[in-house]
Parts: structure tokens; sequence; C-alpha cells
């Protein structure tokens, strides 16, 4: 009687809306460009929904980050397995316990959680999804180049406020898939014959970054790595064998994807799913690769959402993980910015090395009170993970210096403030850059990135077994700075040392030895009189634009192999 007495208060509290309470109310909810509404969805169709519980002992986790990634710590290395990291984050038992409850009120069915216990997502119907989390109103939308499907609620939701200390938020409300920035620019013009390539290829990449045909995987180890894949795109296996034929002739390699995790769909490949695989393949010859697929999901899911939840979820996972996905910070309430940040840390804490682009917008622009200011992006800005800015080569036709490529994503956190194991280099940045931009238009306190850089200029994709020239974005640097980490992971594995993981501490303490400095060029920004598009410039040492530069394999393998 008691168990029924306290069900049917929480309902009656959820359909009173008193007391109640927004968990997400600085979360925008205009619609995308090119989305638009088909009007409200069916009362009794069914919608999934997922609920971030409220997890226990953040920051311990956040220590032990530092401890098994900092080569001073006698820690390091000896990173937590899932079921450590569950032991220690777990929703505390009355956090469970009243979800739960809450949930089985409202009707909702099918509930899944995942080993770390913080997530759960459940089955409702529409008109059940309204009745609990009053203010939300359910429509379907269509948009982005592939006519995506969602259910979205323009209107903010409340929950009731006895479950202010039991939720962070509920994902497939408000956020829409994200769109790709990759760009197909025009090919460079030169005079006379002097061009010793005519793009980007993975002979090119292995040339310029020092890549000889021996520096592959070994076949023998379980080294693998991963692409994570959010827009409704599919790679096509064909379209590997192709792109292989045609490049990968003089390395040794895989013709295939060792694992598909998600859902890959029929349709036409998009030429981004497609980049992601064949640059993660080439760059990271011969080893084991996983592809985190996205479409087949249902209209009410958040892919990056669901992509977190498959790795509270499995505990065998590939060490290295690239991932081009990002939001503009100001478009994602705090409470989603902060959660997702500690799922970032379960991560790192595991050992896993995630590389996320740092975007293709330079330092980007917004209006904020009728004045300027850079834009910066999550999760590039996260300082749990490793951002991969971009790099052109400075002749476009000849394998040379690298310098900044415009497009570059980089800039200063407006959420998250400095990381301590960056305070020198930024410090040193900010008192002896010659072209910083006016003080109003960054927040100098923020996590500053990107970390590293890459080519990402002019790279050949073979796409629907067409090979298209000239894709642009840091999207294209990501995975080949995360295929070089795994051949030196392959190295590490082999000589009985533990996988990277999370490499930033040891990064920024070895002051970016092993890596090509860029020091020339600035990246893109707000068109007005005072920055007049330049945003931020590269210089010597660390810089927000190509960070600490760019792999030279065997200085970079040297650096890296010990201890």
């Amino acid at each position: 009687m008691g168990l029924q007495a306290c069900l049917l208060g929480l309902f009656a509290l959820i359909l009173s809306g008193k007391c109640s309470y927004s968990p997400e109310p600085d979360q925008r909810r205009t619609l995308p460009p090119g989305w638009v509404s088909l009007g409200r969805a069916d009362p009794e169709e069914e919608l999934s929904l997922t609920f971030a519980l409220r997890q226990q002992n953040v920051e311990r986790l956040s220590e032990l980050v530092q401890a098994v990634s900092d080569p001073s710590s006698p820690q390091y290395g000896k990173y937590l397995t899932l079921e450590n990291v569950a032991d220690l984050v777990r929703p505390s038992p009355l956090t469970l316990r009243t979800v739960q409850k809450w949930l089985l009120a409202a009707g909702a069915r099918k509930c899944h959680s995942v080993i770390t216990q913080d997530f759960l997502t459940c089955w409702l119907s529409i008109r059940q999804a309204e009745l609990l989390l009053p203010g939300a109103e359910f429509h379907h939308y269509v948009g982005g180049p592939t006519e995506t499907h969602v259910v979205r609620s323009p209107h903010p939701y409340q929950l009731p406020q006895a479950l202010a200390p039991h939720v962070d938020f509920v994902g497939g409300l408000h956020r829409f898939p994200p769109t790709s920035s990759l760009r197909q620019r025009p090919e460079p013009q030169v005079t006379g014959t002097v061009g010793l390539h005519l793009g980007v290829t993975p002979s090119v990449i292995r040339k310029r970054y020092n890549l000889t045909s021996q520096d592959v995987g070994s076949g023998t180890s379980n080294n693998s790595q991963a692409c994570a894949q959010f827009l409704e795109q599919y790679f096509h296996d064909s379209d590997l064998a192709q792109f292989m034929r045609l490049f990968g002739g003089n390395f040794a390699h895989q013709a295939s994807v060792a694992r598909v995790v998600g859902q890959q769909g029929r349709g036409r490949a998009g030429i981004e799913a497609s980049l992601d695989v064949q640059y993660l393949m080439s760059a990271g010859a011969n080893i084991s690769t996983w592809v985190y697929s996205s479409p087949g999901r249902h209209e009410g899911q958040e892919p990056f959402l669901q992509w977190l939840m498959l790795l509270s979820n499995e505990s065998a996972l590939p060490h290295v993980h690239t991932v081009s996905y990002g939001d503009d910070e100001d478009s994602l309430s705090s409470a989603y910015i902060q959660r997702v940040n500690t799922e970032l840390m379960k991560a790192a804490a595991r050992g896993l090395t995630l590389l996320f682009a740092s975007g293709d917008s330079g330092a980007g622009c917004w209006s904020v009170s009728g004045r300027h200011q850079f834009r910066p992006t999550f999760p590039a800005s996260s300082p749990y993970v490793t951002t991969v800015g971009g790099t052109s080569f400075q002749e476009p036709f000849l394998i040379t210096n690298e310098i900044v490529d415009y497009i570059s994503g980089g800039g200063f956190s407006n959420v998250f403030p400095r990381p301590s194991y960056q305070e020198e280099a930024v410090t040193k940045f900010l008192s002896s850059s010659p072209h910083l931009p006016p003080s109003s238009y960054f927040n100098a306190s923020g996590r500053a990135y990107p970390d590293v850089a890459a080519l990402s200029d002019g790279y050949w994709v073979v796409s629907n077994r067409v090979p298209i020239p000239w894709v642009s974005g840091t999207s294209a640097s990501t995975p080949v700075f995360g295929g070089i980490l795994s051949l030196i992971n392959e190295h590490r594995i082999l000589s009985g040392r533990p996988p990277l993981g999370f490499l930033n501490p040891r990064l920024y303490q070895q002051h970016g030895a092993g890596l090509f400095d860029v020091t020339r060029g600035c990246h893109e920004s707000c068109l007005d009189e005072e920055v007049e598009g330049q945003g931020f410039c590269s210089g010597p040492g660390w810089d927000p634009v190509t960070g600490w530069g760019t792999p030279n394999f065997p200085a970079l393998l040297k650096t890296l192999l010990n201890p």
C-alpha cells in the first residue's frame, strides 16, 4: 500500500506541474537552418527518451583521470575498467529508486539501462511523454541533406522539483542531429607543371608525416581504433576496397571494417562517412577498425548521446576514437554540456584516446548584446578530449611545410576553465602573440583548443565508387591523427606498455615534442571593422589555431613510446 501511495503521489506531482523546475532553461530551441516542422505528433505514437541520472563521485573521477594520464604520477597508465568506473559513478540507490518509480507511474516501458546505470532509455506514447514532461509538445521535423526525420519539442519541459537531485536532463527533446561542415574546395590554380601531387592521398600523408611502408599494424596485437559517425550517412565496403586499390598499394592495409556498431543503411554513401573510414584505415594502416554508425536510430534519439551510452555499456573498446562532431557551446544547455563532459571524463579514466575535430569555422562568430564575440564549439572545448585542428601545404601541389588552414577551428571555451595541464603553454601564447584579437572577443581564462593538427585541405575520397577530389575540413585531419596514434599504440602494446589513453597532460608536459610546429597563418572569424575576419594566428609553440602542430611520426613515436 505504501508503494502504491508513493506512486500515486509522484503521478499527482507530474500532473499538477506544481513545484516543478526546468533542467535545461538555457538550451537553444530555435529550428536549425534547413529543418521544417511537419506538425504535431500523434498522441498514440511511440517515443524513446533518454534520462540522464545524477552520478556520484564526479570529483573523485576527475582526480583519477589526472592520476592515470600524467606521466609523472605513479598511477600513470593504470586505467580503470568499466566496472571500476561503474562502482564510482553509479547513481545512488535513492536516485535509481525515485526515477524508476516516477517512470513506472507514468507508464514508461521497455526501459534499458547501461552498465554504469547512469542512463535510462524508455519508451512512452507521445501523450504519456507530454504528461510526464509538462511544457513539452512533440512535433515531427524533417531536414538536413538526407531529409532526416526526427521528433522534437519546440517548447521547454519541466520536471517535478522532487527529481532535481536525481535527473540531469532528458535527451530527445530539443537537440537536432548535426550537419556536416565538410567542403569541396575549388582546385588551386598554379602555373607550370611543378606539382608533385594533385591532392592529398594516403601516400602524400605518409610522405609528409614520415611514415614508411613498414609503419603499419602488425596484425598480431589486440590493438584497434574506431571512428564515430552521427550524420545520416553510410560508408560502403566497396568504396573502401576501391580506395585502397587506388591509393593503398604501397603499404599493408585492411580492406574491410572489422566491426560496425549500430545500423549501416543501404542508402548512398556519404562523403564524410567515407572520408573518416578511408583515412583512419590508411593512416592507422593494418589496424583493426570499428565504425560507430547512427543511422537506423529512432526519431526521438540523439545520435551523439547514443554513442556515449554505447561507451558506457561495453567493457572492451578500441583504444583510439575519432569523432567529427560539434555544436556551438552557446546552443547547448549547461546541464547537457557538464554531463557530456563527465562522460568524456569516464572514457579518459578508462584509457581511451578521444580525438575531436576542432570545427571548420575558424574562431567562429556570434553577436552578444549587439557586440561580436568568437564562438567556441563543444566537445572540441572539453578539457578531456584531444582536439585536432587543420593545416594546408604552403605550396598546394608540393609536399612542403604546412601553414594554417583558415577554416581550422580554435579558441577559448566560455564554459570550461583552463585546465592545469595547459596553463604554461596558453599563458606563454597570450603574453607573446603579436596578433592577439581584442580581449572582448574571447574568454582568455577558458580551456584553449585545439591541441594538435594535421592536413585538412584537398583530400581525395571515394564515395559511391567515384573518386572525389579537394575535400576539406577538420573531419579529414582528425582520423589521420587518430590513425598515427594507433600506430604508436601498436608499438606500446607489443612492448608490454598500456595504450596512450588521454593524451593532453603528456602532450603539454613534453611541449609538443615529436610534432612539426606550424608558425604561419591565421584562421577566420568575425567580418567586422575591428578584427576584419581574422581570428587567432599561429606562432612558435602552442597556439589556438594548430595546437602544438602536426605529426612527425618517427619523432612522435620516440617521444610517446616510453614509459
